[in-house]
Formats: structure tokens, C-alpha cells, sequence
């Protein structure tokens, strides 16, 4: 058991793993971009039925570098810039912030870079390092995102929850004003320290929620229930889901010295939605990870609801 508890627990990667292209010496968002290969602009055409008449009100984004299409928008749709979008993170450096990714998803409709700050946390004895996602939309589908994913470090577990007291996710204003780029950068950092607090503050709440392993095995059966009602497949299924989870809240390795608590649990669930194979893996699968790691994953966010119910 110990060698597939070491293959199951032990090697486990950051959810953008495979994603994107490393940049950590780029000491600028453009440089950063170069690195990855988003060094390209969005140019707008007029849009076309197939007998060639223009449909007015909208135009299509394309990529400079291939023509590709990346999305139909209308008039009013403002371009922002790869290299404008990820402008005002450059003041962010100043403080200690730096460059570690940056790619695109979904054929360049979405890009995104990732930033490392600089600051250390130990919070429940856990290190926690705080990481930002900024995220630009070429489809028309979001403008400029900015969205806090930490990380326990010691199994790349993501803690991304949804607090009802800091924001997790914010918009980033795009401006040609230099002041109001660093002003913006200040706004960032705030908003960021912001939620790392009140984040330390959720996982000691959740540290002093002692959990019954009856009670532990009731809540995973919230999310991989078994009735009578269901097909022997879905049963199948959600039996061997619900293995892998009670494997990963009592058998890991880094869990070992945490308590039976909310934290664990909690912790057992971000493993699980954040590392687990799922039972068909898409194409699309590490690209829908790491939205969902951006976004806000439900999964995780329920296992911290139900933890605090449980007090």
C-alpha cells in the first residue's frame, strides 16, 4: 500500500501544468508574452454572409499571426491587447512579483499569465504561497480578469475558495494613463493581501472543526452519492469516486500530521478535484482544470461549505 499511496499522493503537479510556456526570466508582461508566443495582436474584420453581404453591427477578432478567428463580437466590443492587458502588471514587480507562466486557451480566445508573490504564509502550519492569474478574453465572453489561486505547497493543492468576506476574482481596468496603471497595481495588491487574510482566517476556522470519521464519510457521500434509484453504472462510478476520496483524506502522506478536521477534509476534496483522473479525460481536460482553478472550482467551494455546517 505505501508505494501506491507514494504514486497516488506524492507526485503531484500545479494545475497549469502542461499549459503555457514557462517565463521566469522575463523581467516584463512583454517580455513574458515573447517567451510564450502571445506576441501577437487582434485585428478586426467585417463579417459576411456567404453571399457576401456584410452583416452590419458586428465585426470578427482575428489573430495577426495566422488570421485565425477567435471570436464574433459586436461594435461596441472594445480590443484590448495582449501587451496592454497585462501592462499594469508590470508595477506589480516592483513589489517582488514574479512572471512564472503565461499561454492560451480554447485556440487563443483566452490568454492568461501567471504571477508568483512574493510573500510567505504559514497558515495552520501549512505553507501557502499566493499566486495571480490574469486572464483576457478575445471572444467577447469576459473582459480582463484577475483571480487569486493559492497553492499548499506542499502537495499543489489549490485553495481558491469562494469567501463571502474578500473577493477572489476582480476586473482590470485597461486605461493609457501610467498613473492609473500603477494605481491599479496598488488596487491589485491590496485586494490580494485582502483575501489572503481572510483565507487564514477561513482554514483556522476550518482547522478547529473536529471531524468523526462517520461524519468525514457522510459528507463525501454528498458528492458521490448511492441509491437504489440509480443505474448499476452511475453506481459503479460514484463507488470508485468515492474510494479514491477516502483515500486522499485518510491515506496521504502530507495529511498525516493534520488533525481530523474541516481543514483536511477540505484539503482531501482539492486533492480530489485538482489531481484525480476523471473518469473520461477529455481533450479538453487540462484546459477545463485550469479554468476552473481560475474561475472558482464547486467542488471545492461545497466541501468548504458543508465543513463549516458541520461545526
Amino acid at each position: 500500500m505505501a508505494a501506491n499511496v507514494e504514486t497516488i499522493f506524492y507526485v503531484r503537479e500545479a494545475p497549469w501544468h502542461g499549459l503555457g510556456t514557462e517565463v521566469k526570466e522575463a523581467p516584463a508582461s512583454a517580455d513574458a508574452l515573447v517567451a510564450a508566443g502571445l506576441d501577437w495582436t487582434v485585428e478586426q474584420r467585417n463579417v459576411y454572409l456567404e453571399n457576401g453581404t456584410r452583416i452590419p453591427g458586428y465585426k470578427v477578432n482575428t489573430r495577426s499571426s495566422d488570421q485565425a478567428a477567435l471570436g464574433i463580437v459586436s461594435d461596441r466590443y472594445k480590443v484590448v491587447q495582449n501587451v496592454d492587458a497585462f501592462q499594469f502588471t508590470d508595477d506589480l514587480l516592483g513589489e517582488g512579483v514574479t512572471y512564472e507562466t503565461a499561454g492560451a486557451l480554447q485556440g487563443g480566445r483566452k490568454v492568461w499569465l501567471l504571477a508568483r508573490m512574493p510573500q510567505r504564509y504559514i497558515i495552520a502550519g501549512d505553507e501557502i504561497a499566493p499566486y495571480l492569474v490574469v486572464m483576457n478574453a478575445h471572444d467577447g465572453s469576459s473582459g480582463i480578469k484577475v483571480a487569486m489561486t493559492p497553492i499548499r505547497v506542499v502537495c499543489q493543492n489549490t485553495l481558491n475558495l469562494a469567501l463571502n468576506t474578500a473577493k477572489r476574482i476582480w476586473a482590470a481596468k485597461h486605461t493609457e494613463n501610467v498613473m492609473n496603471r500603477v494605481y491599479e497595481a496598488r488596487d491589485t495588491l491590496r485586494l490580494a493581501e485582502t483575501y489572503m487574510g481572510e483565507l487564514g482566517r477561513g482554514i483556522e476556522e476550518l482547522s478547529q472543526i473536529k471531524l468523526s470519521d462517520r461524519k468525514v464519510l457522510d459528507l463525501m457521500q454528498a458528492f458521490f452519492p448511492v441509491s437504489e434509484d440509480m443505474t448499476e453504472g452511475q453506481k459503479k462510478n460514484n463507488l470508485r469516486l468515492l474510494e479514491d476520496l477516502k483515500r486522499r483524506y485518510w491515506d496521504a502522506p502530507d495529511l498525516s500530521s493534520v488533525g481530523k478536521n474541516g481543514y483536511r477534509f477540505m484539503n482531501a476534496v482539492s486533492d480530489f478535484a485538482t489531481h484525480a483522473s476523471p473518469l473520461r479525460k477529455t481533450k479538453n481536460y487540462h484546459e477545463n482544470l485550469f479554468l476552473r482553478t481560475v474561475e472558482g472550482n464547486a467542488m471545492i467551494d461545497k466541501a468548504y461549505k458543508l465543513a463549516l455546517a458541520a461545526a
